[in-house]
């Protein structure tokens, strides 16, 4: 069997985000493909922190799961939400279902909880008429460019998100925990290392403290792999951001994250951060077809705002526990 040639996206500074692996042959199918490369397809991964397949038949969602299985195993369920996701069949989720106008900040999959995929996939079903991609940003560049007294700042102290559950703003605590019962999520969260406060009668506060900077478990390199700058208030559009500070208070905001010792993080700092992201971010049009398999730890992902019936479907694999 032929092995994988990658065709890297070159870049003006010579990188690659995401490497790209073309089918042998037209419409070859994905699944039988990677069973034989499977361990080449990885390093690829390992070394461009996604791999793009493109020209593969993929046989529709059931053959995209057969993808997912074929490089990592079995899907992941989607717990602990924090976006609204459908499900489309078994473990396959559509990708966050926000507004077509709306940009999702760039960010690491599930990062804000004690478990996280190693691994993500996602499969173009429909492309976006305009712009629409999934953006990737390398996470060792990431950490490479934040200014080094901010670095250390957070390697030592850590970060927190707190995540406020009033009836009317962003997922309900029970769609995030997947259940009705108080005392399933108090035993979730104990678990995981997040505490529970509720308020009121349908109320619901958690507060989690992690880490900022991770080593990547087979590469072992040191990556920015957090919620912290998605999660933060200020990443909201402007108006947003200031209609909910103007609706809550500073401790009743539906998400926000701190210092882990809950001291707040500086406006101009999250914004530091931001520009971090944006200047190693690196993005492609999507074709029908399309498979992108994300390293989750070593690329962080987002998405533009688009037009026409973009579809992009999503699994999650390999399932790391935390520090």
């Amino acid at each position: 069997m032929t092995s994988p040639r990658p065709v890297p996206t070159t870049t003006a500074d010579g990188s690659a985000l995401p490497a790209v692996l073309t089918a042998p042959t037209g419409g070859e199918p994905a699944a039988s493909y990677l069973a034989g490369v499977r361990d080449s397809v990885r390093r690829q991964l390992r070394t461009h922190g996604a791999v793009l397949l493109r020209g593969f038949d993929i046989g529709d969602v059931s053959g995209f799961e057969g993808v997912v299985r074929a490089m990592s195993g079995a899907p992941l369920s989607y717990a602990e939400r924090s976006s609204p996701r459908s499900t489309i069949a078994g473990q396959v989720y559509t990708s966050t279902d926000y507004p077509p106008t709306e940009e999702i900040f760039l960010h690491n999959e599930n990062s804000y909880q004690a478990t996280w995929p190693l691994t993500l996939f996602f499969y173009c079903i429909t492309p976006p008429d305009t712009r629409g991609a999934t953006p990737l940003a390398d996470t060792r560049r990431v950490l490479r460019s934040i200014d080094p007294s901010v670095r250390e700042e957070f390697t030592r102290r850590g970060w927190t998100v707190v995540r406020n559950f009033t009836e009317g703003f962003g997922v309900p605590w029970q769609q995030a925990f997947g259940t009705t019962d108080r005392a399933e999520v108090e035993r979730y969260c104990a678990r995981s290392g997040v505490e529970v406060t509720w308020i009121g009668r349908t109320g619901l506060r958690t507060t989690a403290r992690r880490q900022a900077v991770h080593q990547h478990p087979v590469t072992g390199e040191s990556v920015w792999f957090n919620h912290l700058t998605f999660f933060h208030v200020t990443t909201l559009p402007e108006e947003d951001c200031e209609g909910l500070r103007e609706m809550f208070d500073e401790a009743d905001l539906p998400t926000n994250t701190y210092y882990g010792d809950g001291a707040p993080v500086p406006d101009e700092i999250v914004a530091h951060l931001r520009d971090c992201y944006r200047a190693a971010q690196r993005r492609f049009d999507w074709q029908r077809d399309d498979v992108l398999i994300v390293d989750n730890m070593l690329s962080a992902h987002g998405r533009e705002p688009f037009t026409g019936s973009r579809r992009i479907a999503v699994a999650m694999a390999e399932p790391l526990p935390g520090a």
